[in-house]
């Protein structure tokens, strides 16, 4: 298959996966907030938020260095295998460490102690996370594989809901199916990797071990920053607000993310084969990565536009009038979509691959601060309000931060004409 194909092929099997993200949540949130109620679907997305603390613990640096080294050794079975078992096993022992701090917490925090119960069964979906080595096939530019997996998952979740969930006391099945749903591709994802794709298990040396938790360490300690002002935002939230102010923010949060994961298809089929362009060519890069910044630009500028002059719309006809508060929530997070795209086009693709990984943890961290201090600021006294301004206004001052970074260095990706001029 010549590589414009496997692209367009990649690129179709992750948007329609996308697609399903798109929906569905759409589809079942409605349900959801009318069934079990803002209070208690407060309850779930807090839960989800503490629980992605652990999934972002145990996927480290991984998803973009280990698919980096997957994608240069795909020709090499027992490189292959040496990658694919020093992953796994480092991400096993961080999520044993993950149960042990869960325990810790639940016993000895009031505010997890009361519905300790959720935040174990939610847990799941850390299980399901390291089971589940998405960075091996978007190494090998397999992403049929990840499509199939993805449509079982959120068919799962989305027929449970529905069948199972009438009544507001049925709470709890929601994250019975997240986590089900989960560890049920991980599963068959570990089966298709060893059976089908014939990778063992081999024990890895410490160089192994050490080299990947090197490489990972920037990247990790970018997600744990850009956490503070993502996960964070409904995590401290919950701990300033009722249950349903956290089911308002969150709901409106998720539709905004939602519209937002559009990209993720484009994004992760270009970065492994980016990886390779740049390594031949570095002008070469430099123009995929133009037009992919238009491509986003046109698009998720679009969307955001949608969201911001259709809100009380969506929120009247889709979540229903008892839920008016999100409209403005929604309003003030509408942006998102375009300064998400924006900030995976500067971070991911371009930084993580021109290797200034050093870099991008700075502008994270520095970002984290200010979110800090907003949080400080907004938080206590705004509540829901102020946790959205938060999170646009942080999230706006990183991507400028990267963009004025990648200037200075010459890489004029959103100019085609300074861009090709960078390289003569």
């Amino acid at each position: 298959m010549s590589t414009k194909k496997r692209l367009i092929s990649n690129f179709l099997s992750l948007a329609s996966v996308q697609g399903l993200n798109f929906v569905l949540p759409l589809v079942t949130l409605p349900y959801l907030l009318q069934v079990v109620g803002p209070s208690k679907f407060g309850l779930i997305s807090f839960a989800q938020a503490f629980i992605q603390y652990f999934i972002l613990f145990t996927d480290y640096g991984f998803n973009l260095v280990a698919t980096r080294d997957i994608s240069l050794a795909r020709d090499n079975k027992n490189r292959l295998s040496k990658i694919f078992s020093t992953v796994m096993l480092i991400r096993i022992a961080l999520a044993i460490v993950s149960l042990i701090v869960l325990i810790f917490l639940v016993l000895l925090v009031p505010k997890f102690h009361e519905n300790s119960i959720i935040y174990f069964i939610t847990f799941g979906m850390v299980i399901g996370n390291i089971a589940f080595p998405i960075w091996y096939f978007q190494g090998i530019e397999k992403m049929k594989i990840i499509s199939i997996l993805n449509v079982i998952s959120k068919s799962i979740f989305t027929i449970g809901i529905f069948i199972l969930v009438q009544e507001k006391a049925d709470f709890l099945i929601v994250p019975i199916l997240n986590s089900l749903g989960s560890i049920t591709i991980g599963i068959v994802a570990i089966y298709i990797i060893i059976v089908k794709h014939q990778i063992k298990f081999i024990k890895p040396s410490k160089d192994d071990i050490v080299h990947q938790l090197k490489e990972g360490w920037h990247i990790f300690l970018s997600n744990v920053v850009t956490s503070l002002y993502t996960t964070s935002n409904i995590f401290i939230l919950g701990f300033f607000a009722s249950n349903t102010i956290v089911g308002y923010y969150s709901s409106a949060e998720k539709v905004v993310k939602a519209v937002a994961s559009a990209v993720s298809p484009l994004i992760q089929t270009i970065y492994p084969f980016l990886s390779k362009a740049l390594q031949e060519s570095r002008e070469r890069a430099i123009l995929i990565l133009n037009k992919m910044f238009i491509i986003v630009t046109i698009s998720m500028g679009s969307l955001s536009l949608l969201v911001g002059v259709f809100a009380e719309q969506l929120v009247v006809i889709g979540l229903g009038p008892e839920y008016k508060p999100t409209i403005p929530l929604l309003q003030i997070l509408s942006p998102m979509p375009l300064v998400l795209g924006w900030a995976s086009i500067f971070g991911i693709l371009t930084m993580i691959n021109f290797d200034y990984k050093k870099q991008l943890s700075r502008i994270y961290i520095v970002s984290s601060i200010l979110s800090i201090i907003l949080m400080i600021l907004l938080i206590p006294t705004y509540k829901e309000f102020g946790t959205a301004w938060n999170a646009i206004i942080t999230e706006v001052f990183a991507t400028l931060l990267m963009a004025i970074f990648l200037w200075k260095k010459g890489i004029h990706i959103w100019m085609p004409k300074l861009a090709s001029k960078s390289n003569q």
